[in-house]
């Protein structure tokens, strides 16, 4: 059972596998994406479909109808990847053996729908992918294995989201034979340590100058891809809004969102403590630029200032 792209990888590390049999897949319904609105598979159909495997997509996971057909093809395990719905209880003792989750994150750290973006924003040092035996709670489910990766300063939700994905395929192959076997004891999960982390928003990619350099560093890469973070450039004519796609932590002093320093090895803004150097950027109704080619076309002296509230990134 799975969703996004995130859980293609574990769909083709089962696939792969000698000791697993794949009998069908469970995805969310096709829905009306891009400006014409037009129907569109998730991902994870459109693997299944190359593979011939048979597809079901209920509307909600606690649908009868759902659960008699699954109950029809007798698992005896269901994997769940990003599956996106709660799973009722009846679902989850319908297997033999359960049903074993591929989470983002080390439970009981960042349950909730956004463990990846989160331990960015955090500043984690390290993060990784817990196998759990799912209960009815939002990722509360007793803990079978782990495996810890770090968080390497050039990385971005999207660069740690395409790990973690391989990560988990890896680690759940590696997991459900132990645990058919009796080889693996679930085990509950901590009492200390909860984060929750919830989805996220638009308007959170909005940075606030005052911030620390090193938080709003955080928050570029965290929502990079999506929402990113963004700013407002007040030039001679209206003011537009401005994206940040690439930054690093940099010296410098003065008043919060002041451009200190702009030239083609960066623009340097002045933080809440320290600065930031934007090493690549997108001007509304514009493309992504590094510094050279955005000074080139965009006049932006040190004393000018950044920021302000309100609106959304049109991207």
């Amino acid at each position: 059972m799975g969703t996004p792209e995130l859980a293609c990888a574990s769909l083709k590390a089962l696939l792969e596998s000698k000791e697993v049999e794949v009998t069908a897949v469970v995805t969310q319904p096709d829905r009306p994406k891009g400006r014409d609105l037009k129907l569109q598979a998730s991902p994870v159909k459109e693997l299944a479909l190359q593979f011939g495997l048979p597809v079901l997509q209920p509307e909600r996971a606690r649908d009868e109808a759902f659960i008699g057909e699954l109950r029809q093809l007798e698992p005896e395990l269901i994997a769940v990847a990003a599956f996106g719905q709660l799973l009722p209880k009846n679902l989850l003792e319908l297997p033999r053996y359960g049903c074993l989750n591929v989470h983002t994150s080390l439970l009981p750290r960042y349950r909730g729908a956004a463990p990846i973006q989160w331990a960015i924003l955090n500043g984690d040092a390290e993060t990784g992918v817990t196998i759990m035996k799912m209960d009815v709670g939002l990722d509360t489910g007793d803990i079978l294995t782990q495996e810890r990766t770090p968080i390497r300063d050039e990385d971005t939700s999207e660069t740690l989201h395409d790990r973690l994905a391989q990560i988990g395929a890896g680690l759940l192959v590696r997991t459900i034979p132990d645990y058919t076997a009796g080889k693996l004891v679930p085990r509950p999960q901590p009492a200390e340590g909860m984060v929750y982390a919830p989805k996220i928003k638009k308007e959170a990619g909005l940075i606030d100058w005052k911030r620390p350099a090193r938080a709003i560093w955080n928050r570029v890469r965290g929502l990079t891809p999506w929402p990113g973070a963004y700013t407002f450039l007040q030039s001679a004519g209206p003011r537009r809004l401005l994206k940040l796609w690439g930054a690093e932590v940099s010296d410098g002093s003065g008043t919060p969102g002041q451009v200190l320093k702009a030239d083609k090895n960066g623009i340097v803004v002045a933080c809440g403590a320290g600065a930031l150097k934007i090493g690549k950027l997108q001007l509304e109704g514009g493309r992504r630029l590094n510094v050279q080619e955005f000074l080139a076309g965009h006049e932006l002296m040190p004393g000018a200032v950044l920021g302000g509230g309100g609106g959304y990134p049109p991207f």
